[in-house]
């Protein structure tokens, strides 16, 4: 448990650094190490943490079960990752009507996968990983809130042609991790016998 946990210690310090920004400019570390040293060691400290966090979730396994989930939730789970997929590719194309509604679409993706995984997983460590991406979520959107950042400019372009851009890309992630993608990179298929 004690990888799992410095993962997302490691991990989540760094994004909390950063939505946080109240440091005046002067006195925040991107200001002392300049900005391309930053990106590099904030890269770094990310990368190290997450690594952590897989290998700590791994290493837990078996682990013990605080709550056993109806299969239903399992269901429900695929159906929560069909919609988080194309809302998370919208985050990373040019806009469109995706990230002009949801105005932080990564963070709501990031809502949408933790809370679909924390109903079809009662282990303790999953309940630690995904509650703590759940938590992060919601405390950088309120950061993000309180600093204004209200998402794309209001007379943004935005094109059908990328909101289809992000769901066809969405809709290939889900369904390889569904055929097992998600048996390689987490050793779990998303539904028994197909790993």
């Amino acid at each position: 448990m004690i990888y799992l946990l410095a993962g997302l210690v490691i991990f989540f310090g760094a994004h909390i650094y950063s939505a946080l920004r109240t440091r005046a400019p002067e006195r925040r570390i991107e200001t002392r190490l300049g900005e391309g040293p930053f990106k590099g060691l904030y890269s770094l400290v990310a990368i190290a943490g997450f690594v952590l966090i897989v290998w700590g979730y791994g290493a837990m396994r078996p682990a013990p079960i605080i709550w056993q989930p109806p299969v239903w939730t399992a269901h429900l789970n695929i159906l929560f990752q069909l919609i988080a997929m194309p809302i998370l590719v919208a985050a990373y194309v040019p806009a469109g009507h995706i990230k002009k509604t949801l105005k932080h679409p990564m963070l709501v993706a990031v809502k949408i996968w933790a809370v679909g995984h924390l109903l079809a997983n009662g282990e303790l460590n999953s309940i630690i990983l995904f509650g703590s991406f759940l938590a992060y979520a919601v405390f950088d959107r309120i950061m993000v809130k309180k600093r204004g950042e209200t998402g794309l400019p209001a007379g943004a372009k935005v094109s059908v042609m990328n909101d289809a851009i992000a769901v066809l890309i969405g809709l290939v992630i889900w369904g390889a991790m569904i055929f097992g993608l998600h048996a390689i990179l987490f050793g779990q298929p998303v539904i028994a016998g197909m790993g």
